[in-house]
């Protein structure tokens, strides 16, 4: 299978860059093809411009934004790797969604009704947040933050939403609490049904 990582932490010793190896060697061991899409590492330019927004009525795209949707096009399943940082995402990974997921690329209206282009791709998003799931759920946060990612983007893209990993008090988190995590994720995707794949 074909598997693209988007991923957003600019620390090599964060946990979130622990996880983007942790997938990278599964996926390794099961001998998938794998392109990696480090946000921070490419300094990806998070900004939508007017010109941006121009190009996406014409069918056009700037060099950057043409490359990252190859990688999307040729991309089986997608796995989006980030924190959430003020119950949302990383600036750098929603200025990639504003500018790669464009319209006519990821979404568009056929006689005013919605459709999503990025059918037959499967998605799993793996996130880490400092507050605890009680929390999120006595404020509604989980809700609306499902809510906002997986409807919002990537379910109106058309992506089938495999399993989206919330990960908490992550700030705090044991080693052994980490390994579990890791294990979660390593089944995930040994767990991934033929009807995901192309």
């Amino acid at each position: 299978m074909r598997h693209l990582i988007i991923y957003a932490h600019p620390s090599d010793e964060s946990l979130n860059h622990s996880i983007l190896n942790t997938v990278t060697k599964h996926l390794e061991s099961m001998n998938h093809e794998i392109i990696i899409r480090d946000l921070y590492k490419i300094s990806f330019d998070p900004v939508l411009s007017l010109a941006d927004m121009q190009r996406q009525f014409t069918g056009e795209a700037c060099e950057d934004i043409k490359r990252e949707q190859d990688h999307i096009s040729w991309a089986e399943q997608i796995t989006f790797i980030y924190p959430i940082w003020w119950t949302g995402l990383p600036a750098i990974m929603k200025g990639y969604i504003d500018r790669v997921f464009s319209y006519g690329f990821a979404y568009r209206y056929d006689q005013g009704i919605q459709k999503g282009l990025l059918k037959g791709k499967s998605t799993v998003i793996i996130n880490t947040h400092g507050k605890s799931h009680e929390e999120y759920e006595r404020t509604g946060m989980d809700k609306a933050l499902a809510l906002t990612s997986d409807h919002g983007i990537f379910t109106y893209s058309g992506l089938n939403v495999i399993r989206h990993f919330f990960f908490d008090r992550a700030d705090k988190v044991s080693p052994e609490q980490v390994e579990l995590w890791k294990e979660q994720i390593r089944n995930i995707y040994s767990e991934v049904k033929p009807e995901f794949t192309l």
